[in-house]
């Protein structure tokens, strides 16, 4: 039997310096260097205005809402983060976001490199065609309004303007007007600050103000990626005026916004959630309709969930929670509406129409729902509900009058079906306008039946 060798000094030395060299690595690099690598679950590319928080938030009320443990939030690149959690077994997962723009969340789905498209602004035609082989984007399976959000025009909280036309806006953002003494404010040069190419921030300024009014951003403007670092710019800056959304206006100071015939209004939360603001717009989670990826649709319900919506209200958005608000009457009014006003409450929420149809859009259809709800809960089935259509003028204004009769006809029929009786059903043709009739956009607004309750 051989005996075992006797080892060297140097050979002690040597071990010894190996494991002290080892305990030296253990030591100054992070455990999750070692731990096994986490299973991806999802990938979300896209808008920085949900990118930043709020999709990380409905990620972590998603893992929570399962049972996983240590849920946590790291810092990835710039504008980007991932989500982590361990699972029941102890399995790591985690979920990837870029925010990197609206725009490049429909790259990604069609590079692959996304399950998500996180889009602070509508599909482009040229997107649904380019991602025409993953199914029709526009139908109700693919495109998921998770929550609204008001497009805020800040300015430094010592600048005397209060309010200014989206006429104004575009002149003033395309450096045509270049003094503030031109808009009712101080001597003062302006200073246009802006998001970037591939923010949907951007792409509904653009198409709410700029092309709107036949502008052009003055080439000139600051851009910027991140929302936080532009509103902090405009609030230090005495001459600044920047575009926002409302989560992000922190230390600026908001303008009332008008838009052809309406009246000046501030980015309030009822003035959002009813879309009537003119610088409101929906926030959009697109996927493919019919995608094999269940974390897909598991987020796409929680995000649509009363959980949902109460994380979209903690991080500064406004939920699609229907909710009866108190409507001041006065003058401006038609004095039908100002009995409605003075006698009833309105419901939180408008319906509205696919461009070009009589079908309520993919919105309206989950509205159906929230207010059928909302009258069930509140006993407010039976002869408590009246329903109030608008519409964008027409030659004739009898045949304005009809067809926004007709758009809340439409709504009834499928409340009808949850067992609502209403009180009354009325149109209002062209009157009370949220927003210019002079562009597609505009009279979609105007387009809208509006839900009162005894």
């Amino acid at each position: 039997m051989s005996q075992a060798q006797p080892v060297s000094n140097r050979h002690i030395f040597n071990h010894a310096y190996v494991w002290l060299f080892l305990g030296f690595i253990c030591y100054a690099l992070p455990w999750s260097v070692f731990a096994a690598e986490a299973t991806t679950l999802l990938r979300i590319q896209g808008s920085n205005t949900i990118g930043d928080k709020l999709a990380p938030a409905l990620v972590s009320g998603l893992f929570e809402s399962q049972g996983f443990s240590n849920v946590r939030t790291e810092a990835g690149a710039e504008n980007e983060q991932r989500v982590l959690a361990e699972d029941k077994l102890g399995r790591s997962l985690r979920v990837d976001i870029a925010a990197h723009g609206s725009s490049t969340g429909f790259a990604g789905l069609q590079s692959g490199g996304a399950e998500l498209a996180a889009a602070s602004r509508p599909i482009k035609d040229s997107e649904v065609v380019s991602l025409g082989s993953l199914g029709d984007m526009r139908s109700a399976k693919a495109e998921q309004v998770i929550a609204i959000d008001g497009l805020a025009i800040i300015v430094n909280p010592n600048n005397p303007v209060r309010a200014l036309t989206t006429e104004q806006l575009a002149a003033v953002f395309a450096g045509e007007i270049k003094d503030w003494s031109a808009v009712g404010g101080k001597p003062g040069a302006i200073t246009v600050y802006a998001r970037d190419n591939n923010s949907g921030t951007y792409d509904t300024f653009k198409e709410l103000v700029l092309a709107a009014h036949g502008k052009s951003l003055a080439p000139a403007a600051k851009r910027f990626e991140s929302s936080n670092q532009l509103s902090d710019g405009v609030s230090q800056d005495a001459g600044g005026i920047g575009f926002i959304g409302l989560p992000y206006v922190r230390k600026s100071k908001p303008l009332a916004v008008a838009d052809g015939e309406s009246q000046p209004m501030l980015p309030s939360t009822t003035l959002i959630a009813t879309e009537d603001y003119p610088l409101s717009r929906r926030l959009f989670l697109y996927n493919p309709p019919n995608t094999p990826n269940e974390w897909v649709q598991a987020l796409v319900q929680f995000a649509h969930s009363a959980a949902g919506q109460a994380i979209v209200a903690e991080n500064g958005f406004i939920p699609q929670t229907v909710q009866a608000v108190k409507v001041e009457p006065n003058a401006a009014m038609p004095e039908e509406y100002r009995k409605l006003a003075g006698e009833a409450q309105r419901l939180s929420v408008n319906f509205r129409f696919q461009e070009g149809s009589a079908e309520l859009d993919n919105k309206a259809q989950r509205d159906l729902t929230r207010v059928l709800e909302y009258l069930k809960t509140h006993d407010k089935l039976r002869q408590k509900a009246v329903l109030v259509g608008f519409g964008d003028p027409k030659n004739d204004p009898a045949r304005a009058a009809l067809l926004s009769k007709l758009r809340a006809m439409a709504v009834r029929r499928d409340l009808s079906k949850g067992g609502v009786i209403f009180r009354d059903i009325t149109g209002m043709g062209q009157q009370m306008p949220v927003a210019a009739n002079s562009a597609d956009e505009g009279r979609i607004k105007n387009r809208r039946v509006e839900v009162w309750v005894y």
